[in-house]
């Protein structure tokens, strides 16, 4: 169910294993000979790190799903001369030459593509890949947005590495416009309080310095779960207590129907969850584990979610359902009153109580 297992398993790895790419020298590295011709600019990407590129990138390998998805988003696919074998969005980014997974990609396969530039991003890519690359002669720019607009600012600037401004600048544009629509139709609503599910066992959600938490924000959600940790794992018991009105799980498939909230409901611990009894399960775009345009689209799509409200359409000047209708708060006061539970506020918990990340 969980489409976001990969890309944070693998992040997860990379944050307990390997230095940030964020460390990497900031030092000019040997490039190849195109980069090193009189056509070639020098850049600093989103690590702090010096990379000299070609004036004109003709051909581009990107080594993760999001910035598969952007150079799509953008209008460049011509350009991408190869991917990874997870990048599968859109569907035609399939059919491109691969170079093998996110965290281990064959840097043969990439030096023969012979490309200008590879594109490299913090949330899954590992420094070694980057610094294997550099000594090869080959430039990689490396992104590393932390938040939704983050993704935006790293949009614009592979469009300008592109060499495609315009299409970079109308593309944010039209981004921003939708979430500042978005912003302004949940200006009066209250944020519910979501758990956010990576991996359920042992339960896994986001830390609140994620661009998933981040998105859930903009999407008029909190994460009921507050920690440093990027992927901080926690107890049921917790959870069963902080009853957090919506459990929101990623897939690439959406829609959750009886079938499936049945099976929820039959597991002893999530039954005793009130957002379970109530069906408040959002199963959304796994393009909510990616930063890369398709982001916008999960987080519209999680705003309906857990406030239909904000969306229904006005007749005779009323709205048929409201936010904490009396049907609403009743489910939730039975609830409670079988259970014998009382809402809890969110919870900030430090690494010590959570345990180690994955």
């Amino acid at each position: 169910m969980l489409g976001c297992i990969a890309a944070h398993a693998a992040a997860s790895a990379l944050d307990a294993a390997h230095p940030t790419l964020v460390v990497a020298s900031a030092a000019v590295l040997p490039q190849s000979g195109a980069a090193k011709s009189e056509a070639a600019r020098i850049v600093t990407d989103e690590t702090g790190r010096r990379v000299v590129i070609p004036a004109e990138v003709k051909r581009v390998v990107t080594l993760a799903p999001n910035l598969t998805e952007t150079i799509y988003a953008l209008g460049l696919e011509e350009r991408l001369a190869g991917d990874t074998d997870y990048c599968d969005t859109p569907p035609a980014a399939k059919l491109k030459p691969h170079v093998g997974g996110a965290q281990n990609p064959s840097l043969e396969a990439i030096v023969a593509l012979h490309p200008d530039l590879v594109l490299a991003t913090t949330s899954i890519n590992r420094i070694e890949t980057v610094d294997g690359l550099a000594k090869v002669g080959v430039a990689v720019y490396t992104t590393d947005p932390q938040t939704v607009r983050g993704m935006l600012e790293s949009t614009a600037r592979i469009a300008e590495l592109m060499g495609a401004e315009a299409q970079g600048a109308a593309l944010v544009a039209k981004l921003q416009a939708r979430l500042d629509g978005l912003a302004a139709r949940l200006a009066d609503v209250p944020q519910v309080h979501a758990l956010f599910v990576v991996w359920e066992d042992p339960l896994i959600t986001i830390g609140q310095n994620t661009f998933i938490a981040d998105a859930l924000r903009w999407a008029g959600a909190e994460s009921v779960i507050l920690s440093q940790q990027k992927w901080p794992r926690v107890s049921f018991e917790e959870v069963v207590r902080l009853q957090p009105d919506y459990i929101v799980f990623a897939s690439n498939h959406t829609g959750f129907g009886a079938e499936e909230l049945g099976a929820l409901r039959s597991r002893e611990a999530w039954k005793q969850l009130r957002a379970v009894e109530l069906g408040h399960i959002a199963v959304i775009s796994e393009e909510i584990n990616r930063p890369s345009p398709g982001l916008v689209d999960a987080i519209e799509q999680l705003a309906r979610e857990v406030h239909p409200e904000a969306f229904l359409k006005k007749e005779n000047g009323k709205v048929k359902m409201e936010n904490g209708s009396p049907v609403r708060v009743g489910a939730i006061e039975e609830f409670d009153t079988r259970a014998g539970l009382r809402p809890a506020p969110t919870a900030k918990f430090d690494d010590a109580y959570l345990g180690a990340a994955l």
